[in-house]
């Protein structure tokens, strides 16, 4: 123990030593500028910094990460609406009895992934079959992600030699020692027919549903976000400069081919050169402002803000996806429980509908109370806990619009969930199958009663997911990989039209994926950069 925090000091005083140098001497222009620090960017800045003789700039409008609301897992709401977070407000939505949901994003290096609550979800076998349809390329379909995912894992639960990998950067185990509602919960899920699995992300994500303990990115307390992961052990190497504080503000082009980025930093516009390419990686929201702001986007659109028209790709902004979560299926404890978790620590996926081809439905269970506002008023008076019904493959689409030309300006967010009536009808159909399973005999040795939503007829039901919602922060879609007339990238990440622009991020995603986004993310940041090695090697 004693050799390893020996190391751990020396690496962190090399690697303040080499960033202050670095920053310090900031150059011109760098072979590849990576925007963005989390999920994606992360893994793309340190794969890039592997070549040997690439300088690569990876740049984060955040600060740094050692703060103990980071650090601590379970201290994960705390940076929620703190500086760390973006909090982007939404428009007013009708679906949602006219509320207006926050959208937390990270602001922070290692970004979303620094806020989040670390639940390590890859998609289902059919979210990547759908990738590889949409690309028209094999290399994103289910097979050859399923490779990468063994390669990057370091899977501390039982093993699966076909699906799950050791040694590699990304640590990932079951929840550690689960509360006794996680083990309930995957009791119950089978009582209704829904199968036990020793693994979340075996062949459980091939499977029509199952129900087992969460995956989680958390060690001996503490979170592992992707940054930490990926490019700190690497931030003692020249050829890596991490800038923080720096907020990218339009990409720079020479005609049709991105040379570079402007910046603004220490309050003053300052602009880099990328030699070989730029990578945005800045989230669904913040990639298509910025594509917007640099001339990249709908032309009508543009054109209102004056805005000098780079290319015309109509689905910048467009399609924007989000999974639906509902707040509000609690029961109070049978007796008195000091420990509380806002973490899920149990799981399932289920179908709303026998006829889909995906399970389109997912809960968590959490050993706290967790209620939107509108519904605080059922919060027992004694200790809690709760199921959270969600909706993972909505059918409804909001869009990111600009609001004006300057990068202060805001964006326009229209999340728009639950506008499609079969969302609704999803949504209903999770909560009748949590209220099954909270009710119950797996759960009745735990519990005193039902505090909410409590048996209510279609009507009610419909008034309680609308007051239940509350964000799942898995904003996704917004400049999405495919070939109709929507798309903004091709199956290798080149926006269309642009040489030497790539995206990275959540927005590329055709369709979200089955549960939440960060896994996939990184998987998205791991083909990236194979497909800039490959180019650039």
């Amino acid at each position: 123990m004693k050799k390893v925090i020996i190391v751990s000091v020396d690496l962190t005083s090399r690697i303040r030593a080499n960033q202050e140098k670095l920053t310090a001497e900031l150059k011109s222009g760098y072979d590849f500028i990576v925007c963005g620090s989390g999920s994606s960017g992360s893994v793309v800045a340190r794969r890039l910094a592997e070549i040997p003789n690439a300088s690569v700039l990876l740049i984060e409008a955040g600060g740094w990460d050692n703060v103990p609301a980071v650090e601590e897992a379970a201290r994960w709401p705390e940076n929620l609406g703190s500086e760390r977070d973006w909090a982007f407000p939404t428009r007013a939505n009708p679906h949602l009895n006219g509320r207006a949901l926050l959208c937390s994003m990270g602001k922070v290096l290692g970004g979303s992934s620094s806020i989040n609550v670390m639940a390590w979800s890859r998609g289902h076998k059919n979210d990547w079959e759908g990738f590889a349809e949409a690309a028209g390329d094999p290399a994103w379909n289910y097979d050859s992600v399923l490779g990468i995912y063994r390669r990057i894992e370091d899977w501390q639960g039982e093993p699966d030699a076909t699906r799950r990998g050791s040694g590699g950067e990304v640590f990932v185990q079951p929840t550690p020692n689960p509360h006794l509602i996680a083990t309930a919960m995957v009791e119950a899920a089978s009582s209704i027919g829904i199968p036990a699995f020793a693994d979340q992300n075996g062949a459980m994500m091939e499977a029509d549903a199952g129900a087992a303990l969460a995956n989680v990115r958390i060690r001996d307390g503490k979170r592992l976000s992707v940054f930490r992961s990926y490019v700190y052990p690497w931030m003692d190497r020249p050829n890596l400069t991490v800038l923080i504080g720096t907020l990218v503000t339009k990409v720079l082009f020479d005609g049709k081919r991105a040379t570079g980025v402007e910046v603004v930093r220490d309050g003053k516009l300052k602009q880099f050169q990328a030699g070989c390419e730029v990578v945005l990686s800045l989230g669904a929201i913040q990639t298509p402002k910025i594509l917007m702001q640099s001339g990249i986007g709908d032309t009508g659109q543009l054109r209102s803000f004056d805005i000098g028209v780079v290319q015309h790709l109509p689905g910048v902004g467009a399609n924007l996806q989000e999974h639906v979560l509902l707040a509000g299926c609690v029961w109070e404890h049978a007796e008195p429980d000091p420990f509380q978790s806002f973490c899920g620590e149990a799981t399932f996926f289920a179908k709303s509908d026998p006829a889909l081809a995906t399970p389109d439905l997912q809960a968590f269970v959490a050993n706290a109370p967790f209620l939107s506002a509108e519904l605080s008023a059922h919060t027992p008076a004694g200790s809690a806990w709760s199921m959270t019904p969600g909706l993972v493959r909505p059918q409804s689409r909001g869009q990111i619009r600009l609001t004006g030309a300057k990068p202060t300006d805001p964006v326009d967010i229209d999340l728009n969930i639950l506008s499609q009536r079969v969302d609704l009808r999803a949504a209903m159909e999770c909560v009748r199958l949590c209220r099954e399973m909270g009710n119950g005999a797996a759960f009745r040795s735990l519990t005193k009663r039902e505090a909410c939503p409590g048996p209510v007829g279609d009507v009610e039901l419909e008034a309680f997911v609308r007051n239940a919602a509350v964000p799942f922060w898995h904003h996704t879609c917004t400049a999405k990989m495919g070939r109709d007339d929507l798309s903004v990238v091709d199956g290798n990440l080149r926006v269309y039209g642009i040489d030497g622009l790539r995206i990275a991020d959540g927005s590329i995603m055709p369709n979200v994926t089955t549960g939440n986004t960060m896994a996939p993310c990184v998987i998205i940041g791991e083909r990236c950069a194979e497909i800039l090695k490959a180019d650039h090697l």
